[in-house]
């Protein structure tokens, strides 16, 4: 399971054209889930993400999590994490989990998400999105289960 995790001043997602879900201060989360992927990846993931302290304290030092400044979580679905690029120039997805089995992931770990208390919106599985952010840093961090 990969994430990209993007800190922002606010962000939103506006799906199949229709429906707009936004968030102030705090993460937009793309989440890639992997053909090997488990709850326990899960687990790893949303802990890291709970704890990850990329927000400035009162000495303009990355010390802060996202409890502490009582931010937001936007997350997106994003299977295109797993893009493989190393054969030519068209990404292959074969990494990348499918369809139904990826769809129980990602609820599982929208579940997982609900425990921690942050507040979060979500985009849609397996929809068109357009998703905007401005990316306060601009600070992205690329957390990967697999390399824990």
């Amino acid at each position: 399971m990969k994430v990209v995790v993007q800190k922002c001043l606010n962000a939103s997602v506006l799906i199949d054209n229709r429906e707009k879900r936004s968030i102030d201060k705090g993460y937009v989360v793309l989440l890639g889930i992997r053909v090997d992927d488990n709850e326990s990846d899960i687990d790893y993931i949303v802990k890291k993400v709970k704890n990850l302290r990329i927000f400035e304290d009162e000495n303009y030092k990355l010390n802060l999590s996202i409890d502490d400044v009582s931010g937001s979580i936007l997350l997106i679905s994003q299977f295109t994490l797993y893009g493989d690029t190393r054969k030519g120039n068209r990404p292959s997805f074969v990494d990348a989990m499918k369809g139904e089995e990826a769809e129980k992931l990602y609820n599982k770990f929208i579940s997982k998400l609900k425990e921690t208390n942050i507040p979060f919106k979500t985009g849609e599985f397996g929809t068109d999105m357009k998703v905007s952010l401005v990316n306060d840093g601009p600070t992205t961090i690329i957390i990967d289960s697999k390399e824990k």
